[in-house]
C-alpha cells in the first residue's frame, strides 16, 4: 500500500469500533468527530512528508506550536479548516474540508438525510476561504458509510449515486477567478468501518464507477498547489519543492 493508505489505516484503527445504529446520538457524534480528526491528522502527515512543511493538524511540537487545526480568516467570516497548509508570505495555499455521514436515518433507512446540510456547510467554507484567498487550492473529502452505495430501492438511487449528482456542480474550479463556492477537487469516499484493511474507496465527484487511489488524490492536490504558485514551488513526483 502507499504511505497515505498506511497512515489512514493506522489512524482509523485508533478510532475504534463503530457504535451500532442503536447507539445514542452522543456516541454517534463522538465517532463521527473521531473519524474526521483521524483522517485530518493522517492527510496532514502525508502532506508534511511531501514537502508541505507545517501542514496542520500535527502532533504538539511538530510544527513548532500546538499543531491544532487552523482558524483561517475568510471573506465572510473566519473558519476552522480541517487540514491546512499556509505560509507567512502566501497565506492559505491548501485547505481540505472533511465531512462524514456514518449512520442511516432511522425513519428512511438510508444515509441521505443530512446530505444537503453537509453540502451547504462545505460550500459556505469554500466561499469564505476563496473570497479571502482566491488562489488557494480547496479540496473536499466527503466520507459516506459504505452502506450508502447499497441503500437504493426501486424508487430511488443509492445515496452514493445521488451525492455524485448533487455535488457535481461544485467541483472543478480550475481558475483562481472561478466561482467561490466551487472546490478545486471534490471527492466522495466510501468508508467500510468493519473492514480490517482497504476500508476507504475514493471517487472524484461525477465519476461514481472510477475508483481513485488516495495517493493519486494527494498527487493531484500537490500538482495544483505548484501550478497556482509557480514562482515559489514545483511539484516533482508528488512532492513539493521550493524554488
Amino acid at each position: 500500500m502507499a504511505r497515505v493508505d498506511d497512515l489512514l489505516e493506522a489512524a482509523l484503527n485508533r478510532v475504534g469500533a463503530k457504535p451500532p445504529d442503536t447507539a445514542t446520538q452522543a456516541q454517534k457524534k463522538s465517532f463521527s468527530e473521531r473519524v474526521s480528526q483521524a483522517v485530518a491528522e493522517a492527510i496532514a502527515e502525508e502532506l508534511r512528508q511531501r514537502g508541505l512543511a507545517g501542514a496542520r493538524p500535527a502532533p504538539p511540537g511538530v510544527t513548532g506550536d500546538t499543531g491544532a487545526e487552523r482558524r483561517m480568516a475568510g471573506g465572510i467570516g473566519a473558519k476552522k479548516v480541517d487540514v491546512t497548509w499556509a505560509t507567512e508570505e502566501s497565506g492559505l495555499l491548501l485547505g481540505i474540508s472533511i465531512k462524514t455521514i456514518n449512520y442511516r436515518d432511522a425513519r428512511s433507512g438510508n444515509f441521505q438525510k443530512n446530505l444537503i446540510n453537509r453540502r451547504g456547510d462545505m460550500l459556505i467554507e469554500a466561499v469564505t476561504l476563496h473570497r479571502r484567498f482566491p488562489y488557494a487550492v480547496l479540496a473536499a473529502l466527503f466520507f459516506l458509510d459504505a452502506g450508502a452505495a447499497r441503500d437504493g430501492t426501486n424508487q430511488r438511487r443509492s445515496t452514493f449515486e445521488n451525492a455524485h449528482q448533487r455535488l457535481a456542480l461544485f467541483t472543478g474550479r480550475d481558475d483562481p477567478g472561478g466561482r467561490d463556492e466551487q472546490f478545486e477537487e471534490f471527492y466522495l469516499l466510501l468508508l467500510d468501518s468493519g473492514a480490517t484493511q482497504g476500508r476507504i474507496k475514493a471517487f472524484a465527484v461525477g465519476e461514481p464507477t472510477k475508483e481513485v487511489a488516495m495517493e493519486a488524490v494527494i498527487d493531484r492536490l500537490a500538482e495544483l498547489v505548484a501550478l497556482r504558485n509557480p514562482d515559489f514551488y514545483e511539484c516533482v513526483n508528488g512532492t513539493i519543492k521550493r524554488l
